[in-house]
Order: structure tokens, then C-alpha cells, then sequence
């Protein structure tokens, strides 16, 4: 009964996840289109001004537009589709509520780690440091972002800074931030993950920074 009721928990948290992520892929394409869709009259703008001599002006618009572009535009390209999509949509939420992020992302190879498994764990790793990060002055707000191949082993490190100095650990465990029923979940499944594959994992809390550390064999 127990073990039924956690697989119909684990399916729910998996649709949820893949919907939200997928949602702000969309919101992300959305954007980009709309940008696409009004290149035509961005273009007759600037031959308005180019006719009329204004270069002043042209000048002006293509500030606007580059300044306009880079807020949609693709931050990381991994070489990993689903990493870029998941990544890209998660940077452009964090800078939407004010959150810088530093990001150095490569998988140069295709990973033995599915769609579904890469999804819980850097949708799950960004969103916590993203809460983490909300409670924090807007100009101390950070992320960094590594991920890159080290020998036969994918490596990813997220660091956030945190409001407290060291985040105390609960029964061994650092416990989530997110309130409500089914929180803390998401770090779960991540421990889950890992250990099916045969992995490292490392979460570290010193001096307001918290870091998770992750080795998956591939």
C-alpha cells in the first residue's frame, strides 16, 4: 500500500516537474518569437532614420535592440539539448527575480543519464538555489554553474550564497527550504538518482554559500 502510494507520488512530482520545465522552455521561445515577429519593423525603423541622415538615432535603436535580444537569447549551450533547454529557461527565471548566474556548462558527449534523470536533478538543484537565493539583498543574489566532463564522469557543482552562515543538518540531511506538502522531494529523488547510477554526491554549507557536488559515471 505504502510503496504504491510513493510511486503515485513520484509520478505526480515527475509530470509536475517536466511541466513546469517545459512551460518555461515555451515562455522562453515565446519571447524569441515575438522578437522574430517584429524584425521587419525594426528594420523599417532604421532605414526611417538612415534616410533621413539620423545616426544618432539608428545608433540609439540598436542599443535598445541588442540590450532588447540579450534577454532572450540563448545564455548556455552545452552541447546537451535537454541541459540547454533546462538550464536556459532556469537562468532566465533567477534573472527575473533579480539573481545573477555565472554559468560554464559543456557535455561534449551523449550521456548514459536519461532526459527524465537530468531534468529532476538540475531543475531541482537550480529551483532550490533559487528559493535560497530570494532571501538575500538583490545585489548579494548569486548562482554558479559548472558542469563539464571530468575523465568518464559528468561533474555538476551548484553554488548559491544563503542568508545564514552555515545551514544546520537535520538527521544527516540538509533539508529544502520550500514550504508545503512534498518539500524536500525534489533532493530525494536527486539522492535516488545518484546512487542508481553509482555516483558521488556532496552538499556543503560554509561561510553563506551552499554547494552540491555531483559525479555520475556515463
Amino acid at each position: 500500500m505504502f510503496s504504491k502510494q510513493m510511486e503515485k507520488q513520484i509520478a505526480s512530482y515527475q509530470r509536475e516537474l517536466i511541466e513546469t520545465h517545459y512551460a518555461e522552455v515555451e515562455n522562453m521561445y515565446r519571447q524569441m518569437r515575438g522578437w522574430r515577429h517584429d524584425y521587419k519593423n525594426h528594420i523599417q525603423t532604421m532605414k526611417a532614420y538612415a534616410a533621413a541622415g539620423n545616426l544618432h538615432a539608428i545608433q540609439d535603436y540598436l542599443d535598445e535592440l541588442d540590450q532588447d535580444l540579450s534577454t532572450v537569447d540563448t545564455v548556455v549551450k552545452t552541447g546537451n539539448p535537454m541541459a540547454d533547454a533546462i538550464l536556459n529557461s532556469k537562468i532566465s527565471l533567477a534573472q527575473s527575480k533579480g539573481i545573477k548566474v555565472v554559468a560554464d556548462a559543456h557535455i561534449p558527449v551523449k550521456l548514459s543519464l536519461s532526459e527524465l534523470d537530468l531534468c529532476v536533478i538540475l531543475g531541482n538543484l537550480f529551483d532550490n538555489a533559487i528559493e535560497a537565493s530570494q532571501s538575500l539583498p538583490e545585489k548579494e543574489r548569486l548562482i554558479r554553474v559548472y558542469m563539464d566532463m571530468k575523465n568518464t564522469q559528468l561533474y555538476i557543482s551548484f553554488t548559491n550564497f544563503t542568508a545564514s552562515k552555515k545551514m544546520k543538518k537535520y538527521g544527516g540531511r540538509f533539508l529544502s527550504s520550500k514550504k508545503g506538502e512534498g518539500h524536500g522531494f525534489g533532493l530525494l529523488r536527486i539522492d535516488s538518482i545518484v546512487e542508481k547510477m553509482g555516483g558521488y554526491l556532496s552538499r556543503n554549507s560554509e561561510d553563506g554559500a551552499f554547494t552540491t557536488e555531483i559525479l555520475l559515471p556515463q
